[in-house]
């Protein structure tokens, strides 16, 4: 398929902003493979809910492009335990990066919201213009607002000032980097940590919240990584994009594939007294892939990624501190770093 290139990377410096998570992380994975110069900050030099901070730091960095990844990320007890911090923050970082981009005269701008913008009984699959049709998730709408927010800033920043700003709408991810908190991470690192556990203890069972009969939809990060390089590239549009697999899959059998990886072979117990969500959650991403892109991770091949990476990184204290201490000096030939941002439970 022949796609018009709207944008190009080369010779450009792009800013991850909130590098240090997750998504930012694979963003700078996946930058690491153009010709670009590739900028991030560390938050004890700029602290990003920090309008002042953040729009003098973007002058003076002058970048081209930026990857808006950054918030306060977390699963449903850290959204019920934590709504004043998950809703003010990303309303800040939002706010001030938007912002701050035009002011800074950046010429192309991608900001991740998250499926959780949508209706908690929305029809399935979610097409783009459910948006805002009916009530949200109570257990995580602080975020989903903040997410709101954000791609109406977008829209808002396009139809007065022209910006070529964009907004993507990726599912559940996981992968390489994610937070493994044993009560706020999402549940892709929260099953792997305690089925990780338990095979380490012999435990003869683990439990595992909520009833199992929710619908998901995961996509590995790396992918998304992916997807958003090729909208930077390829998509301007008012609308939003949806990014996912297209396919989703109970909790309860996404457990068992997640114990099977982990080589956990004891009983799983359902406690049906944790809150479930929304019963499903399933993106279209019919649009994405008319354009021509579509994820190519197997959920299976994915997991066992994660599940390696979390061996490397957090199931071996000894390898850490090594870890990081190399993540801190290591770059690719075309990279300019400008500090790194080291906050578990929001990366800035």
């Amino acid at each position: 398929m022949n796609l018009t290139t709207l944008f190009e990377l080369a010779n450009r410096r792009i800013f991850a902003a909130g590098h240090r998570g997750m998504v930012g992380a694979a963003i700078v994975r996946r930058l690491a493979q153009e010709q670009c110069t590739i900028l991030t900050v560390d938050r004890s030099e700029v602290d990003l809910t920090r309008q002042a901070e953040t729009e003098r730091w973007l002058v003076e960095a002058k970048p081209d492009a930026v990857f808006l990844a950054a918030g306060k990320v977390g699963g449903i007890h850290a959204n019920n335990s934590y709504p004043a911090d998950f809703i003010a923050d990303n309303l800040q970082i939002s706010l001030n990066v938007i912002r701050g981009a035009l002011i800074a005269q950046v010429k192309k701008l991608v900001f991740l919201g998250s499926s959780c913008i949508y209706p908690k009984l929305a029809p399935q699959p979610m097409t783009e213009d459910l948006l805002l049709t009916g009530p949200l998730e109570p257990t995580n709408q602080w975020y989903a607002v903040a997410k709101i927010a954000g791609i109406k800033l977008v829209e808002a920043f396009r139809r007065q000032h022209g910006a070529d700003f964009v907004s993507v709408m990726p599912t559940n991810l996981y992968g390489p980097g994610d937070n493994y908190h044993p009560e706020n991470s999402h549940v892709p690192a929260a099953l792997i940590r305690r089925f990780h556990e338990a095979k380490l203890k012999q435990a003869p069972k683990v439990t595992v919240w909520g009833t199992g009969k929710p619908r998901r939809e995961f996509l590995a990060v790396d992918d998304l990584a992916d997807a958003c390089v090729f909208v930077m590239r390829h998509y301007s549009a008012d609308e939003f994009v949806n990014i996912g697999t297209g396919e989703d899959i109970t909790l309860a059998d996404f457990a068992r594939l997640v114990a099977e990886v982990v080589g956990y072979r004891g009983e799983l117990v359902f406690d049906t007294s944790r809150p479930d969500g929304a019963p499903q959650k399933l993106l279209d991403v019919s649009q994405l892939a008319a354009l021509g892109w579509r994820a190519t991770t197997p959920l299976r091949e994915g997991l066992k990624r994660a599940y390696a990476d979390f061996l490397q990184s957090f199931a071996n204290p000894r390898t850490i501190g090594r870890r990081r201490q190399k993540q801190m000096h290591v770059k690719c030939p075309m990279q300019f770093g400008m500090g790194l941002s080291s906050l578990s439970r929001i990366a800035r």
